[in-house]
């Protein structure tokens, strides 16, 4: 066994899954083997066949993360953003495994598991930072909550049989104001979620940029606009609409009452994820989203 000193690896699982259950045994087993210390959340650690040398933590808390230099998270886009909480708070860069459909923030799949092993024991492996969003709600001009988000903040509505009614701000002077659905404010890295489904465009990881796409909107004029990471996005909803809920990330939600404000600029903290590819965005929006290729000729050399 090869001895690697004070090295500790986080795994986090999704592990209502039987394909999460036996991706963690292995990855677990693998990083054994080489001399790594293993810790897992205690309450995931009651589903997975772990030998005893591997550490259990109570609480999902930055602390908990205390010592270890990566997060492995093994799931679908849920349990990755789940990930990402822990990965922001603590600094500790995150290296998703792919178990659902899509999983755009996943670096691997499943059957790469011996690879994400093996690069890293020998830590070959990049880190890159991906911007995130602060957002500030505020009601009558007080502010009630403060949030972050990796992919994006959603203001939607409650009523099924009702629009919200919302005016768009960026930079302090309105833009339109219309009802809707909702309003999707997203980051380059979340352009591929739900800002995707609701029609907005694909803006690729390394270009800085906030996006605010219209869900569903009765209106003439109501585009996707893309504007400088400096800006600040604001959604305003109208005193005389029904209230609202703003989600963030799909995971953290508080309701929005009527005449809200919801404000979102570049997070001050990024998101850091552990790379094991080199592989262009392109390649990887092709593969994700199976797009037809077939034909292409490559430039004239």
């Amino acid at each position: 066994m090869t001895t690697h000193a004070a090295r500790t690896v986080f795994l986090m699982a999704h592990t209502g899954r039987p394909a999460a259950i036996r991706s963690a045994e292995l990855v677990v087993q693998g990083l054994l083997h080489n001399g790594l210390g293993v810790r897992v959340l205690a309450i995931e650690a009651a589903d997975l066949p772990l030998p005893p040398s591997v550490e259990m933590v109570t609480d999902i808390t930055p602390g908990a993360m205390d010592g270890c230099e990566l997060l492995i998270v093994l799931g679908g886009d849920g349990t990755l953003l789940r990930g990402a909480e822990l990965s922001r708070a603590s600094g500790v860069p995150m290296l998703g495994v792919n178990l659902g459909r899509v999983g755009f923030l996943a670096e691997a799949e499943r059957d790469d598991l011996d690879k994400v092993v093996d690069r890293v024991v020998s830590r070959e492996y990049q880190v890159e930072e991906r911007m995130t969003l602060d957002v500030v709600v505020r009601s009558n001009g007080d502010v009630v909550h403060t949030d972050w988000a990796l992919n994006e903040a959603a203001v939607q509505k409650v009523s099924p049989e009702r629009m919200l009614e919302v005016v768009l701000e960026i930079d302090g002077r309105p833009v339109s104001g219309f009802g809707c659905d909702g309003i999707v404010c997203a980051t380059p890295t979340g352009s591929t979620a739900y800002a995707f489904s609701s029609g907005g465009p694909v803006v690729w990881p390394e270009v800085e940029a906030l996006l605010m796409v219209p869900i569903s909107a009765h209106a003439l004029f109501a585009r996707p606009l893309v504007t400088s990471p400096d800006s600040v996005l604001a959604v305003e909803v109208q005193q005389q609409a029904p209230h609202g809920v703003l989600w963030c990330d799909g995971r953290r939600t508080v309701a929005l009452p009527a005449g809200a404000r919801v404000e979102v600029r570049r997070g001050t903290v990024p998101v850091r994820l552990a790379r094991l590819h080199h592989a262009s965005f392109t390649d990887r929006l092709v593969a994700k989203f199976a797009l037809p290729v077939s034909g292409w000729r490559g430039a004239p050399h």
